[in-house]
């Protein structure tokens, strides 16, 4: 009788391989659904944003009942505020370029500010004095010649940095009001209509460019605010 016996043995050789593992599909797919979903919350904050007219008029569009353009209006109003045209128009003066960095022209919340700055290099006025130099007066009647073709209303005010005048028998308030009433008096000589002047004010130091830093030679400065709406 035969008996089948077993042999303990291990041979040796190569076993199989397991197939193998795909390890970086999974993470494209997770990219692909992140990115999807960022897509889709920004969608929802884009639309958020959306007026219910404007909502209206994108549903009738994608549904085949879109109104003419002049009756559904625009979905965003992306015209320059007057701000912004009167800055451009402003910035775009042959004179003004020329200033460089004498001539700061910013926003403001009623309006547009132009600031005529004192510096080493463009000394606008005479130390401790309200009285401009050659460099000041021209730039004072250059501006004014740019501003006197327009209607709006306008302030003017005068700022001195934070230096005791040498003159005890003179202050800031009254050095920074003279230089402001210097300023308004090129203005209307260059064509500015004193009906549009709405206040003529000394500051003193109390309104640097840089708070941090009041005794600047550039906080000797005129300031006008022109005033518009819009």
């Amino acid at each position: 009788m035969a008996i089948a016996t077993t042999n303990p043995q291990r041979f040796p050789g190569r076993r199989p391989g397991a197939p193998r593992r795909k390890m970086g599909t999974w993470k494209m797919a997770y990219a692909d659904f992140l990115t999807a979903l960022m897509a889709f919350f920004l969608l929802l904050w884009l639309v958020s944003g959306v007026s219910p007219a404007s909502r209206a008029a994108i549903a009738d569009y994608f549904t085949g009942n879109a109104r003419p353009a002049a009756a559904a209006g625009p979905l965003v109003d992306m015209r320059p505020s007057e701000a912004q045209r009167l800055i451009t128009r402003l910035a775009a003066a042959p004179a003004l370029q020329a200033a460089g960095d004498s001539v700061r022209i910013a926003s403001t919340a009623d309006g547009v500010r132009i600031d005529l700055v004192d510096s080493a290099a463009r000394p606008l006025f005479a130390s401790n004095s309200d009285a401009l130099s050659e460099a000041g007066t021209d730039l004072t009647r250059q501006v004014g010649a740019v501003l006197a073709p327009l209607s709006a209303a306008l302030t003017i005010e005068g700022h001195t940095d934070a230096f005791t005048p040498r003159d005890s028998a003179r202050s800031n308030w009254e050095i920074s009001s003279e230089r402001a009433n210097t300023a308004l008096r090129l203005l209307v000589s260059a064509g500015v209509s004193p009906d549009r002047v709405t206040a003529v004010t000394g500051l003193a130091a109390t309104r640097p460019l840089n708070p941090g830093e009041p005794h600047l030679s550039a906080n000797r400065r005129i300031s006008i605010l022109l005033q518009i709406d819009g």
